[in-house]
């Protein structure tokens, strides 16, 4: 039971962190040397993981289980981190950049996770599909 909760706290607790540094990494830096800068520092941190997460029957074997997904990872994670670095220095508000994009990447998720994860919908989440929509309309209200 502490895993279920301490790992959604952390994605949640890192994700409102993400988005408060993102918004205050300096407009006059390249950005993409800020990325090097924070990827060697992930790798830093990844190799610390092994402490927590040893690698039972070696390196290579673990490699070898690898497919696809670790490269699409890598990708997707630099899209996002040119993404909202673009955003933020584009003039988007910190809140509602994180939310829109939240909410619509969530959206376009549930026919994946409905006919290639065999996800199943309740009434209760169709609601709350439609209340993420009516906030994404509240969000970009107009006075």
């Amino acid at each position: 039971m502490f895993l279920f909760y301490f790992s959604i706290s952390l994605a949640i607790a890192s994700s409102a962190f993400y988005h408060f540094v993102a918004k205050s990494t300096p407009a006059n830096v390249n950005f993409t040397v800020s990325l090097l800068t924070t990827y060697a520092v992930a790798f830093v941190i990844t190799l610390v993981g092994f402490f927590f997460f040893p690698v039972t029957s070696g390196i290579k074997t673990e490699l070898v289980k690898l497919n696809w997904a670790s490269v699409g990872l890598a990708v997707a994670i630099v899209g996002i981190e040119y993404g909202f670095l673009l955003t933020y220095r584009a003039g988007w508000n910190l809140g509602i950049a994180a939310v829109l994009v939240n909410v619509i990447a969530s959206l376009i998720l549930v026919p994946v996770a409905i006919f290639l994860f065999k996800d199943k919908l309740t009434w209760v989440n169709i609601m709350g599909i439609l209340v993420c929509l009516a906030g994404l309309l509240m969000l970009n209200w107009k006075k």
